[in-house]
């Protein structure tokens, strides 16, 4: 099975389907969803529809939570919940009952889908070798798919010294995740923090045993134009283009 793995596209439609447009030549049969498929950006009907366009499966992130109410709206900075009141209010009944039905984890036999972490599934963000290696003890996969923290990234667990590390992504060529143990982070589709803004996803192959790092350029003035035009943060339009 060759799926399209996301995460964090945060109501930026415009990432999204540049995302897809890029990943076609793949031939994905299947979307992986990492949550946060709202809050920030300008368009949370729009995204959560479009990913319904395909066979996908997908989980819950603290964003979503916010919207619904599910989370202290303390928790989140002044911008996010000046997003997070907008996007409320934009949704429909029927989006706002989608992501209401989102699970915490989806198991795909060995393979875990999670926002934040196995042993924390929406809010604790992996980071380091350090809390990569508790959750490697904390729960059984072979492979987790993560979010949250916006960064593509990977983490190998090592048997022979009972440690992690951490991997960063090879643009270029496939990760082989035949006999490893990992955690990987595809980045963020619709708001990137690893200093670069193009949208970030992935590509895993289940038969081949890969997962492939991808990056795509987009239009960002353009999404940034549309944010204007709702009143959103200016922080938010902001940090687009610099990738933080």
């Amino acid at each position: 099975m060759r799926y399209l793995v996301i995460s964090d596209v945060h109501s930026n439609f415009l990432a999204l389907q540049t995302v897809i447009n890029d990943a076609r030549p793949f031939k994905f049969e299947a979307v992986l969803s990492l949550g946060d498929l709202v809050g920030y950006g300008p368009n949370p009907n729009e995204c959560i529809e479009r990913l319904q366009d395909f066979e996908y499966t997908a989980i819950v992130g603290n964003h979503d939570w916010g919207v619904l109410g599910r989370a202290d709206y303390r928790v989140f900075n002044t911008d996010a919940r000046i997003s997070l009141f907008w996007t409320r209010d934009e949704l429909t009944a029927e989006n706002q009952r989608f992501l209401a039905d989102l699970p915490l984890t989806v198991r795909l036999g060995d393979m875990l889908l999670c926002h934040g972490s196995p042993r924390e599934p929406v809010w604790e963000y992996l980071v380091d070798t350090a809390s990569a290696e508790a959750n490697f003890r904390a729960e059984e996969f072979q492979l987790a798919l993560v979010g949250h923290t916006h960064l593509p990234v990977a983490f190998e667990w090592l048997p022979q010294v009972h440690q992690a590390r951490l991997l960063l992504p090879d643009w270029e060529m496939p990760m082989e995740l035949a006999g490893r143990r990992l955690i990987i982070n595809p980045g963020s589709v619709g708001q990137p923090r690893n200093g670069d803004p193009r949208a970030c996803y992935g590509i895993l192959d289940t038969d081949a045993q890969t997962f492939l790092f991808r990056r795509v350029a987009y239009p960002v003035e353009i999404i940034q134009e549309r944010m204007r035009a709702r009143g959103l943060p200016q922080r938010l339009i902001d940090r687009l283009e610099l990738g933080r």
